[in-house]
């Protein structure tokens, strides 16, 4: 199965917690179907990428990164490489790349969808087309910076940076809803 595949099935089966965000599922099935590129940054004006929030088990603490080029106190995530074979694998090996983070359970079922506008591309406006997954990690996990950021830190889930956006808070408050819904991870299950 292509990357594009897995992208389909994945947002086919998803089922949205709201209408906004099946609104947007929606959107993201059309822009696939209408783009045999729509997973690459090559794709303009907009693409799918892949990103995921990182929670300490205990549903805490989570881990942000300050975006080196937008200033913003974002989650783990990016573009699409020829080397992924499926979104959650993408938002996996972002993590790694932007935490430092070399193991974590990583939830196959996607949080949220976010359709934001970026610098990117040669057309304006460009959007990212943002398929978020949520990770888990042990309370206390070293985070390492990377080239990326500016800084990378835990922050209580009651007390993130003024300058968070709005998306990264209502991802979170997700998170944490399906974190102390659903089980533990096991060790060792869907570990990246």
């Amino acid at each position: 199965m292509t990357l594009h595949q897995d992208a389909h099935a994945v947002l086919s089966a998803w089922h949205a917690p709201d209408t906004d965000q099946e609104t947007l599922r929606t959107r993201y099935l059309a822009h696939l179907e209408a783009h045999d590129d729509a997973m690459w940054r090559t794709c303009h004006p907009d693409h799918l990428t892949a990103s995921a929030i990182v929670l300490s088990d205990d549903a805490r603490h989570v881990a942000l990164t300050l975006h080196r080029k937008l200033g913003r106190w974002l989650q783990f995530g990016g573009h699409c490489e020829s080397d992924d074979t499926s979104l959650a694998g993408a938002a996996a090996r972002e993590t790694r790349e932007e935490s430092g983070i070399a193991e974590f359970a990583l939830d196959p079922r996607p949080l949220l969808l976010s359709r934001h506008e970026v610098p990117c591309g040669p057309l304006r406006p460009a959007h990212h087309l943002d398929v978020q997954y949520l990770a888990v990690v042990p309370a206390g996990t070293e985070l390492v910076v990377s080239e990326e950021s500016t800084d990378v830190r835990w922050f209580d889930v009651d007390a993130l940076p003024a300058d968070t956006d709005d998306t990264v808070r209502a991802l979170t408050a997700t998170a944490m809803t399906r974190l102390r819904e659903s089980p533990r991870p096991a060790p060792g299950a869907r570990i990246h």
